[in-house]
């Protein structure tokens, strides 16, 4: 009977003290009403303090604006507008008071220093919320509005936390509470430690933003904390940049790389080759718009489906252009360059007017939609896929010219069209399907632009320059010059941009490349052969 009585009177202390012990939150509500901004913060403080969670949609409304004192008694309600009259909310039961005129009342100013503290004071309030996905959001918002009334709390909520994820970022919650307040110098050497091992620029924001409290015997600690930071923040930027180059390089060598085996093997400056990525883009609207009305189902799988669609739609209209057009003009490159242009312009006024002047939704599924984070680098997954998918493209034509017989007849062309012609390969219908084949890489490539770039149609304009500069620097004809070419312009891009702007990039790009073919004409990776072409 004893140790019963003992263990009820130990659970009752554990449990039920604490709420005796909190302290009312009414009287420091009602303290809102007249209080400046610099007393509200310190009331705000206190509030949290309490651990009372029925001020929590009070705190929401004080941060909407929606805080009104009542001019008779000073009492402080939330409040709703209900026409000439303010319906009066009591703040912590939630209950209605009733409806008065709109004069009876006065409204609470809130500016942004108040706001984040009054996020602070969510964050902790929350911190002991039995959902841990609550808690792990309360951690996050003590960790970016630091405040030393939070300590406590947090270091309440630290002891209780069985999670180890959200153990962790209370942890650091904790170590940005401590610098600001006026615990000991040891202690926040501990802290800084912490908030540097955050990393990136979160941690030198945290630092900066408790860098006016911290005293003169911490200063050393800090400066040499932020700048530890900046380095590593100036190494992940690089890291950043070389990522931001390799997508834009993957971009590049999908919308170069079906011009380059044309340009290699029939030597046609093929300007229409920017409307087959966009006719691509269209295939992928078409494909969706057909799934969204019928079968929604399959709304994940409709890139899947858009890639042969693209391929035979383009392929077939490249086919369409060579042996209607181009094949009655090799030799002629000046009219070929005309006759190609002028089908460029054709098949963008036809798009106009099937499909309108603006651009048109193309959706990203479920498996393509945000990012993440790896290390100090920010990912997206629809650039990372498309790095992906572009790989594959390559190395799957790589293994198509160097395996197929296809592939050998238009290295063969390539190489001596003379000589191939003489040993029975069909150079016409070779240098057919190679234009048709070109064409069909171009309409996969503008799948993969249509997840990342406005479908219109001038999206292929976008990306012809860089794809003849893209062949011309790796070399014509060549699939691993194009495939370095891209990368190289692509990182040399990223890393010009931040320094000169985009525009003025490109043009410095532009200009090393003339000056790279006055050395090497033909490119980095010049095919070899003997011209018996006299």
């Amino acid at each position: 009977m004893l140790i019963r009585f003992i263990t009820l009177l130990f659970i009752f202390f554990t449990f039920a003290a604490p709420t005796f012990a909190q302290s009312d939150p009414r009287d420091l509500i009602n303290g809102l009403g007249k209080a400046n901004f610099k007393q509200a913060e310190e009331l705000l403080g206190k509030i949290a303090g309490t651990g009372d969670a029925r001020v929590v949609p009070m705190l929401e409304a004080f941060a909407e604006g929606d805080l009104y004192v009542r001019k008779s008694d000073g009492a402080v309600f939330v409040t709703k507008s209900a026409g000439a009259n303010i319906t009066a909310i009591d703040p912590l039961t939630g209950e209605t008071v009733g409806e008065e005129p709109k004069s009876a009342f006065t409204k609470i100013k809130v500016n942004n220093t108040l706001r984040r503290a009054i996020r602070s004071a969510l964050g902790g309030l929350t911190l002991l919320s039995p959902d841990r996905s609550v808690r792990l959001q309360a951690a996050q918002q003590v960790l970016q509005s630091p405040s030393a009334e939070n300590l406590d709390l947090v270091e309440t909520a630290l002891a209780r936390e069985a999670d180890a994820e959200v153990k962790s970022r209370m942890e650091e919650a904790r170590a940005v509470s401590l610098l600001a307040s006026d615990r000991s110098a040891e202690e926040k050497r501990a802290a800084i430690d912490t908030v540097v091992s955050l990393g990136g620029r979160e941690a030198i924001g945290i630092l900066m933003t408790v860098s006016s409290s911290i005293g003169d015997d911490l200063r050393p600690d800090l400066d040499q904390a932020i700048k530890k930071l900046e380095g590593g923040l100036l190494f992940w930027d690089m890291g950043q940049n070389v990522w931001y180059g390799i997508s834009l390089g993957s971009v590049l060598l999908l919308a170069a790389i079906g011009l380059a085996i044309t340009f290699g093997v029939m030597g046609i400056i093929n300007m229409a080759h920017g409307e087959m990525v966009m006719i691509g883009a269209y295939s992928t609207f078409m494909v969706q718009e057909v799934i969204r009305s019928s079968y929604p189902a399959l709304f994940a799988w409709s890139l899947a489906i858009a890639l042969p669609v693209a391929f035979l739609v383009t392929g077939a209209i490249g086919l369409v252009i060579e042996r209607g057009v181009i094949r009655f003009l090799y030799g002629r490159p000046l009219e070929t360059l005309l006759a190609t242009w002028g089908i460029s312009l054709i098949l963008q006024q036809a798009i106009r007017t099937i499909f309108g002047p603006t651009n048109q939704e193309v959706g990203n599924p479920s498996w393509m939609s945000g990012s993440f984070a790896l290390g100090g680098l920010t990912i997206t997954w629809n650039r990372l896929w498309i790095v992906l998918f572009s790989m594959t493209i390559f190395f799957a034509l790589l293994a198509l010219m160097k395996r197929s017989a296809f592939g050998l007849q238009m290295r063969a062309v390539t190489q001596n069209r003379r000589m191939a012609s003489s040993m029975g390969i069909r150079t016409p219908w070779v240098d057919a399907f190679t234009f048709a084949l070109g064409s069909g890489i171009a309409g996969i490539a503008g799948v993969a632009l249509s997840q990342i770039d406005n479908v219109s149609p001038n999206l292929g304009q976008s990306y012809i320059i860089d794809s003849f500069m893209v062949v011309v620097f790796g070399g014509v004809g060549n699939l691993w010059g194009t495939f370095v070419g891209a990368l190289s312009l692509g990182i040399l891009n990223k890393f010009l941009e931040p320094s000169v702007g985009a525009v003025l990039g490109k043009i410095l790009v532009l200009v090393l490349i003339i000056l790279f073919i006055q050395k090497r004409p033909r490119g980095l990776f010049a095919l070899k052969g003997r011209a018996v072409e006299a």
